[in-house]
């Protein structure tokens, strides 16, 4: 607030648009030109939401400056504009065509509350199918919406709208539905006895909007939002009020607003009221956005909480990750279920699940069977690619993880979703572009899985090719899984200095064993004979940058090093291996040739999810790509429990007893 004005917060949109014959475009109220004639600008929440999200700012609002758009008692801007025209171009037309088309295919809508119900499978009605009775959907509302007074209905309305689709409906399967925008819970005006007196079925189950307009023939409306969904969709709709959508010769109204006597059409009318008149905000920064781009962060959001939207039973997930879990699995009013770090559930236990997500490298070995059993269906679940700063053994929690309905990404000896992935082919050229400029932000920035290590880059003892060995923990699933060649680190130094005899080998222990946390430390004598140079507590982005190729057996850091243009060497197989990237083991399953942009495609982009640690939301890869480059404090933080208290003493004297040998 400045002076008890509402400061603006971001640009006019409409400035930017000029006339397409030249003439200079009408100054609207809500413009900051406005100031010097005392307009007051109208704020509203928009038309793309989300559901049950807290962000300092709404992902999208409507400004006027004259009005508000669902007030057909006076002028609004977006009535101006429609009536008046002149903004119209073939670039604003293109963009709502495509907007329309987005937010069918991802069915967003006012309201994507996951759990709303398909209508179509409420009424068992299995598509569109030829000689079927017509589907007439009447829009019920809630008393307390606003939209129905200030669209110049009443109560009335509603009645009125029922007993005429029913005059001139007789044959049709007539529906009543609430709005989907209305609250849960909410009530409408129309009783059940009112909706079986006029012959027609109340659906009392919350549905989904975009599911009510693919199952109707026709739409009723008052001054549901639904009605301009469904004129979006080519559907006959109905008014009985006046809601911004009706006057403009697409509806069939049964009141006509008087100030509106042009002719246009839904996607004229979708242009103005979601690509000029509304403004975005992205929920990552609280920055300014186009409309493109905070639909595709709500579709991102809605996928992700659709997804989540079924009772979840975890198991073998330790303690001090409840939270994390929580927060990752979780939908608005529905939360997973965790059992007991050790307990491996009945399969009379795990019919009361829509399906199980276990840690993949802690599953109780009776998992997969009591879900077979149960008939519910078992998830993986791992770290992602892009991690943390800190190590998971170290309590920190991960922005990124993975959950695989077929098998894990490091287990060789089956296929896993990502292993399918790549096999299948067929990534867009949006996707690959994408992630080349994803890999190359990750590059730059210096980016690796858990983003460790202070220690500054030690001088080579020599000139030469460099080999980076990257050390593993020895008793990690990643190697027992992966079909290994060499044992252990000590066997994976021998064979790098057996097949690289002139080169400077340097090896880089895993910081999980660095810390003391795990095993796999490498006996000083033997370091000595076998490696030129360790890499103590340095990143690993500098060590690759000092590498001329790596050999490993399955590290990540051989994927790292790919991303960055090196040669690599597995000695087993890792996702990354077994595309023709790598010298690796073969793999009968794994018979394509994959490009850098298309493994980065599926293993950064497309396999695994993302949570924001600020929002708590989730969010693509780019955005944590930017917490991690900007060192954010909360990917660094462990977990607050007396576990986490132990094990950085532990760590701590590990350490000191190390470098003490």
């Amino acid at each position: 607030m400045d002076g008890g004005k509402l400061k603006r917060l971001w640009p006019r949109t409409l400035s930017e648009i000029e006339m397409p014959d030249g003439r200079s475009a009408r100054r609207l109220a809500s413009e900051p030109v406005s100031r010097r004639v005392g307009h007051a600008d109208r704020w509203d929440e928009g038309f793309l939401r989300l559901s049950g999200a807290r962000t300092k700012r709404p992902l999208s609002s409507i400004v006027d400056g004259l009005g508000i758009y669902y007030d057909a008692t006076a002028a609004s801007e977006l009535e101006t504009m429609l009536q008046e025209g002149g903004w119209e171009s073939g670039e604003i037309l293109a963009r709502a065509d495509a907007g329309i088309r987005l937010l069918r295919d991802a069915r967003l809508s006012l309201d994507n509350d996951p759990r709303r119900a398909d209508l179509g499978q409420i009424l068992g009605r299995g598509g569109r199918a030829p000689g079927r009775r017509p589907l007439v959907v009447i829009v019920d509302q809630e008393p307390k919406d606003p939209t129905i007074a200030f669209g110049l209905a009443s109560a009335k309305a509603f009645t009125d709208m029922l007993a005429v689709a029913a005059a001139e409906h007789p044959e049709a399967e007539r529906v009543v539905i609430l709005d989907p925008a209305a609250k849960a819970g909410a009530r409408g005006h129309l009783d059940e006895a009112a909706i079986r007196a006029a012959g027609a079925q109340a659906v009392t189950r919350p549905v989904e909007a975009w599911s009510a307009v693919e199952a109707a023939d026709h739409v009723f409306a008052v001054t549901s939002h639904l009605g301009f969904e469904a004129a979006l969709a080519g559907r006959p709709v109905t008014c009985f009020g006046v809601p911004f959508y009706a006057g403009w010769g697409f509806t069939d109204d049964r009141l006509t607003p008087i100030r509106r006597t042009r002719t246009r059409t839904p996607a004229d009318v979708f242009a103005a009221v979601y690509l000029i008149c509304s403004r975005y905000c992205e929920p990552y920064g609280n920055e300014p956005c186009r409309f493109e781009e905070a639909a595709t962060i709500l579709r991102l959001i809605v996928e992700e909480q659709r997804a989540n939207a079924l009772k979840t039973l975890c198991v073998g997930f330790s303690s001090w990750k409840r939270r994390w879990l929580t927060q990752a699995l979780s939908v608005p009013g529905l939360a997973p279920v965790i059992a007991k770090p050790q307990h491996a559930p009945t399969p009379a236990e795990i019919a009361r699940y829509d399906r199980v997500v276990a840690w993949a490298s802690r599953a109780p070995a009776s998992l997969a069977g009591a879900c077979r059993a149960a008939g519910v269906p078992l998830l993986r679940m791992e770290d992602g690619f892009i991690r943390s700063i800190g190590l998971g053994v170290a309590l920190r929690p991960g922005a990124s993880h993975v959950v695989d309905a077929t098998g894990i990404y490091y287990d060789a000896s089956g296929p896993s979703d990502l292993e399918t992935m790549l096999e299948a082919g067929g990534f867009s050229e949006d996707v690959l572009e994408r992630a080349r400029r994803l890999r190359n932000a990750i590059v730059e920035a210096g980016l690796s899985k858990y983003n460790v290590g202070a220690a500054p880059m030690p001088p080579m003892p020599r000139p030469g090719r460099v080999v980076l060995v990257a050390g593993q923990v020895e008793n990690d699933a990643s190697i027992r899984l992966c079909g290994a060649t060499v044992a252990g680190n000590e066997g994976l130094l021998r064979k790098a200095r057996e097949r690289h005899p002139d080169a400077v080998i340097a090896f880089k222990p895993h910081p999980d064993v660095e810390a003391g946390l795990r095993p796999g430390r490498v006996p000083p004598e033997v370091l000595s004979r076998l490696a030129d140079v360790v890499l103590r507590d340095v990143a690993a982005a500098d060590a690759l940058a000092a590498a001329d190729h790596v050999e490993t057996i399955s590290s990540l850091i051989g994927f790292e090093a790919l991303l960055r243009g090196k040669t690599v060497t597995t000695h087993g197989l890792p996702f990354y291996a077994g595309w023709g990237l790598t010298e690796s083991p073969s793999c009968p399953r794994r018979t394509r040739r994959v490009s850098l942009d298309e493994l980065a495609a599926a293993a950064l982009i497309v396999y695994p999810h993302y949570v924001d640690p600020r929002s708590g939301l989730p969010c693509p890869p780019e955005v944590i790509t930017l917490r991690l480059s900007e060192g954010d404090a909360s990917l660094a933080r462990r977990e607050p429990t007396a576990e986490a208290a132990l094990k950085q003493i532990w760590s701590l004297a590990s350490r000191y007893l190390f470098q003490r040998k």
